[in-house]
Formats: structure tokens, sequence, C-alpha cells
């Protein structure tokens, strides 16, 4: 983000506003992180701050410091939208395509306010009037932090604060075992642990929070793991029925897919689930080193995101979207050993 922009957004921010932040449809870790974080930043400088998710997200973010404050537009729709016909300033976390926003996305394109884009995903549109994007940074919540420091109020980050940001950086970066985890995430870490993120209780209220039928869902999740050595590959697949039987909640498949690649002389790993719902089968992609799943998923599964993580969507069958994936293995020479 350039000290122009900048510049003109301590000067939109530098009197109270109507102000709402949106995260991306069915949030995560690093989504609600920023979103809470920021909301709590934006409120100390005196603004009246709404935090709008497009649906719900996982049980075992519900603890963040202002959950009980987020309105869920599929839930609330007529004061999501009033909220949003309000606003004067959108801030727009995590996400950098409108149709990432499921379906706020009419209401967003309607909205008249400022829009303020803060994302680390690839290839981003241009509904914003202030972007700032960086592919390269390991989470929205390191850059919530850097877009913090550019408004010069480092100082200002609060115990909250800094607990919703620790939150989507770990969730972000794999407990800081991801790629994209710079010495300079280190440093942000530090920093937000010397300003009040509790490591210990942060990491045990989203990693030791398992119910039983999520532990039982697990079970399944591995029984049907496949391994493709060949190709350093292993993926998962669950269907609706076994969700259904273990009485899937939103967020019980999170981190699953890490389980591939936690087998040695695996690279690539993938889990399937079937959403009979939407009708799709949904698919998160994770790999480590060189092989860019962001291209993987864009060339084959409507998808995209990060070098080492991305994700897609099928609407064949399970079993079609199995024989897909199989059959596109051997076009990727440089996953055979």
């Amino acid at each position: 983000m350039i000290e122009q922009a900048i510049l003109e957004i301590t000067a939109e921010l530098s009197q109270a506003k109507n102000i709402v932040i949106v995260p991306h449809k069915g949030p995560d870790g690093d989504a609600m992180g920023a979103t809470l974080g920021l909301m709590h930043f934006l409120r100390d400088k005196g603004h009246n701050v709404n935090v709008i998710s497009p649906n719900e997200y996982p049980k075992f973010l519900k603890w963040l410091p202002g959950n009980d404050e987020v309105v869920i537009y599929e839930k609330e729709k007529d004061r999501a939208e009033a909220l949003l016909n309000d606003a004067e300033i959108v801030f727009a976390l995590d996400f950098n395509h409108l149709s990432r926003s499921g379906d706020m996305q009419e209401t967003l394109t309607a909205c008249e306010a400022v829009f303020i884009m803060i994302d680390h995903h690839r290839e981003p549109s241009d509904f914003a009037n202030y972007t700032y994007s960086d592919a390269e940074m390991s989470s929205t919540c390191e850059m919530v932090y850097h877009f913090i420091d550019k408004l010069r109020a480092v100082e200002k980050i609060t115990p909250e604060i800094a607990t919703c940001l620790y939150t989507g950086i770990m969730t972000d970066t794999g407990s800081f075992r991801f790629s994209a985890t710079s010495a300079e995430t280190h440093r942000v870490i530090a920093d937000l642990m010397d300003k009040g993120a509790v490591n210990d209780e942060i990491h045990n209220n989203i990693f030791d929070t398992f119910s039983e039928n999520r532990l039982q869902l697990l079970g399944t999740a591995l029984q049907n793991l496949r391994v493709k050595l060949e190709y350093k590959t292993a993926y998962i697949s669950l269907s609706q029925e076994e969700l259904d039987k273990n009485n899937f909640q939103k967020g019980d498949t999170e981190g699953f897919v890490n389980y591939g690649l936690s087998i040695e002389g695996v690279i690539f790993a993938v889990i399937f689930i079937e959403n009979k719902q939407e009708n799709i089968i949904k698919i998160s992609f994770r790999s480590k080193g060189d092989f860019n799943v962001n291209k993987f998923a864009r060339a084959h599964f409507e998808g995209g995101g990060h070098n080492n993580a991305a994700g897609g969507k099928s609407s064949l069958s399970l079993e079609e979207t199995l024989e897909k994936f199989n059959s596109i293995l051997p076009e990727y020479k440089q996953l055979q050993g």
C-alpha cells in the first residue's frame, strides 16, 4: 500500500465513522481473527464498527474476543443490510473478489461506502477504493498488524487485538510451519505476545476442543486415506453420509487435510468433502516445497489460493471427482519419485 493511500485512509479515519468489516464466506481463523482484531482497533479509535460474516463459522473460533457481536448475514439479513446501507467505510478482509462473500455479493456491490481491501490471496480484483494486497504475506492477520503499523498505531494494540491477530497468523501458517512463515512473521508474533497474546491458551482454544463426534469423523477420514507414493500424493474423501453419521458441524474437518502431508515422502495432500446441500464436492489442497497447489486448483477444480494452500470445487459426484483427480496426477511428473 503506497504512502499516498495511507495518508488518504488516515484522513478517512480521522473522524468517527460508521464502519463495517466483512470476511469471506465460510470464514476461518485468519478471517475472523483479522476482522475482530481490526474491529477492536477501530472501536478504540472512536468509530462505530460492526462485523458482518456472510455465514456461520466453526465453533472453535467462538471464544475470540468480540465474537458475541458478530452479525451473521444468513441469519440477520435485514439488520446486516441496514448496517451496510449506513456504512461510510467497508473493510473487506481475507478475500479479494466480491464473489467470495457468497450471498452478500449483491448487497456489497450496491453499497456506496468507501471500500478498503486487506488480503493476501493472488490475483486481486479491483472492487476496492484502496487495496493492500501481498500474496507473500503469511496471513491477513499479519497484514492487519502491518496496516496498524502504517497508521503509526502499533502501541495501541491491546491484549484483545493481539489475541485475535495471533490466532489468525497461527492458524493460517499451520502453527508457523508453512513456508510463508517468515522471520518478520515471528517478529510480529513476538510483539503480539508482548502485547498480551497468550500463546498456549490460544493454541488450546483452537486445537484441543475436539468433540467426540469430531474425533470419530477424523477416524473415518483416516480410514479413507489413500496414498499414491509414485506421485508423492495422499488424499482423503468424506461422503455426505459419513458426515451425517458423525453429526458433522461446520469446521469439524478443519486441519484434516494436513494429515496427508505428515506421511513420509508425501508433498501433496488433498481432502474431498461432499456437500449435498450445495451439490458440490469441496476440495482443499496442501503442499510442501515448490509444488504449486494454487495453479493446480485453478487449472482443474475452479479454485485457487496460495502456492502451498488452496481450495477448489467439483460439480461431479464424489466418485467421479476422485476418478478425475487420479487421472490428472500423471500429468504432474514433478511429483513422481
